[in-house]
C-alpha cells in the first residue's frame, strides 16, 4: 500500500473539518473492516484517512425516543446493536438479522454508520431498515439533512452521502401493532460470507387482510431496493399461500439480478422468488406485536 495520513480528530467538528470534497482518496473510517479489505487488494488507495474512533458521546448507542421507536448512533457496533435489549424488543428482525451478519470478530469492530456508509448491496442492515421506515440523518460543515433509507443506495457502492457528510444517526419510528416482519438470506458460500440474495418483509395485518405491505430485496441486486409490485400483490389481500406466491412472482419479474461469483442473473432471480415467499411465510409464523 502507498503511504497515506491516518489523523484522529477529538470532535465531530474536527472530523467534518479534515474531509475534502473535491478528493475522492481522503475517506472517513470507523471500523474499517471493509476499507481495509479494499485497501490490501489495491482496490481503494488513499491520501488520508480520518479515523472517527475519538468519537462517542451521541455518535454510539441506542436511545428510546419515548415513542417506541429509537436512534442508533453511528459509531454503535453491531455487536452493541445485536445486544441491544430495547432493539430486540421493539424491532427483533434487527436482533435476529444480527446474529448471521458476518461474523462476532466483524461484529465487534464493524459500526452501523460503516456498515452503511461503504454502499455494498449485500448488506444485511440496508433492507431491513428500508421496511421498518428508518433514515439516515447526515451532518456537514453546511447543515444537516435527513435522508430516507430507501432513498439512501444510489447505485453500486454508491450512497446519498455526499464527501463533505459523515453519518451522524439513523432513527427507526415506532412499529403500528399488527406488524408483521422478517429478514432471510442465502449465503452460496461460507455460511458467514455476505449473501447471494437478501429479503426483508414488513406487512401489516387489519382483521385479516394486508393492509400495508414493504419488501426489499438486496444482494442479488446493483443496491438494496422495495419491490413495488410485490407490495401491490400483498395489500388488500387475504393472507394465504398463493398471494404469498404471486407477491413472489412479482418480486422475481421486477428486479434485475446481478451475475457474479455468488451465482448467474437467472439463478439469483429464482432465489428471490423463494426468499420472498419464505420471508412472508416467516414472518407470519413470527406473529404480530411489538415483539413479532
Amino acid at each position: 500500500m502507498k503511504s497515506f495520513d491516518l489523523v484522529e480528530p477529538a470532535t465531530f467538528e474536527e472530523a467534518l473539518a479534515l474531509l475534502d470534497p473535491e478528493d475522492s482518496s481522503v475517506r472517513a473510517i470507523a471500523g474499517a473492516t471493509a476499507l481495509m479489505l479494499m485497501m490490501k487488494a489495491r482496490l481503494f488507495q488513499p491520501t488520508r484517512l480520518i479515523s472517527l474512533r475519538r468519537l462517542d458521546g451521541a455518535l454510539r448507542g441506542v436511545r428510546d425516543d419515548g415513542l417506541r421507536g429509537f436512534r442508533i448512533g453511528a459509531m454503535t457496533t453491531l455487536s452493541e446493536l445485536e445486544r441491544s435489549p430495547f432493539v430486540a424488543a421493539v424491532a427483533p428482525v434487527m436482533s435476529r438479522a444480527l446474529r448471521t451478519l458476518s461474523n462476532v470478530r466483524i461484529r465487534n469492530v464493524a459500526t452501523l454508520g460503516g456498515h452503511l456508509a461503504h454502499g455494498d448491496p449485500h448488506m444485511d442492515l440496508p433492507p431491513i431498515l428500508m421496511t421498518l421506515g428508518a433514515r439516515v440523518r447526515v451532518v456537514s460543515r453546511r447543515g444537516e439533512r435527513w435522508i430516507d433509507m430507501n432513498d439512501f443506495p444510489v447505485g453500486y457502492y454508491q450512497v446519498a452521502v455526499a464527501r463533505d457528510e459523515l453519518i451522524a444517526d439513523v432513527e427507526v419510528p415506532a412499529q403500528p401493532p399488527g406488524v408483521c416482519t422478517s429478514y432471510v438470506k442465502f449465503t452460496a458460500l461460507s455460511a458467514d460470507d455476505w449473501p447471494a440474495v437478501g429479503v426483508a418483509v414488513w406487512y401489516r395485518m387489519d382483521a385479516d387482510r394486508i393492509a400495508e405491505a414493504r419488501v426489499a430485496v438486496s444482494a442479488a441486486t446493483d443496491r438494496p431496493l422495495r419491490v413495488a409490485r410485490a407490495e401491490t400483490a400483498l395489500v388488500g389481500s387475504a393472507v394465504t399461500p398463493a398471494v404469498f406466491a404471486a407477491a413472489a412472482d412479482a418480486a422475481a419479474d421486477e428486479v434485475e439480478p446481478l451475475t457474479d461469483i455468488r451465482g448467474t442473473a437467472a439463478y439469483k432471480r429464482e432465489m428471490v422468488r423463494v426468499h420472498v415467499r419464505r420471508a412472508l411465510e416467516q414472518a407470519l409464523h413470527a406473529g404480530t406485536g411489538p415483539n413479532a
